[in-house]
């Protein structure tokens, strides 16, 4: 089974970074367990680094507004949504999915998203809010629980 950790996001844009700090900060604790990847890439551009995986915890940011900036969201596919209004996306997980089987890629059958709610992701240059950064061992804990769970679940298979 092969696994993926992928943080996204654009570290030159203050809290947006959060997925790719996570993901760097993760690597060395992850070696032969699942592979780390960071990436600045959205919408299809994603779908060839998910391809051959079959489990991804995917680390990014969101700003919905819903929640206090640190909150950290757990997701599966089936709860993320469609792309339904124009975005820089494009197109989210669930089309991206679609796509894949479609033209037999083998994406992900197993995907959780760990998504923290941000104050500024826009800002180029500016550092991490203080909610985030607050947040982000938490987020890194969160992300190696889960790899240590999908482990220990194929270890019992």
């Amino acid at each position: 089974m092969r696994t993926l950790v992928l943080g996204l996001g654009n570290e030159l844009a203050a809290d947006d970074a959060v997925g790719v700090l996570v993901a760097r900060a993760l690597r060395e604790h992850l070696v032969g367990v699942a592979d780390v990847v960071e990436s600045s890439a959205s919408g299809m551009g994603l779908i060839e680094i998910l391809a051959g995986y079959d489990r991804v915890v995917v680390i990014d940011s969101i700003q919905t507004g819903r929640n206090p900036p640190g909150t950290i969201t757990e997701l599966g596919l089936e709860e993320v949504g469609r792309v339904v209004a124009p975005s820089l996306h494009h197109a989210g997980l669930p089309e991206m999915a679609a796509i894949a089987d479609r033209l037999g890629l083998g994406f992900p059958s197993e995907t959780r998203v760990l998504a923290i709610e941000v104050l500024d992701p826009y800002t180029l240059g500016g550092p991490l809010s203080a909610p985030v950064a607050a947040s982000i061992d938490e987020l890194a804990r969160r992300t190696r629980a889960q790899i240590e769970r999908w482990a220990s679940d194929h270890a019992r298979k």
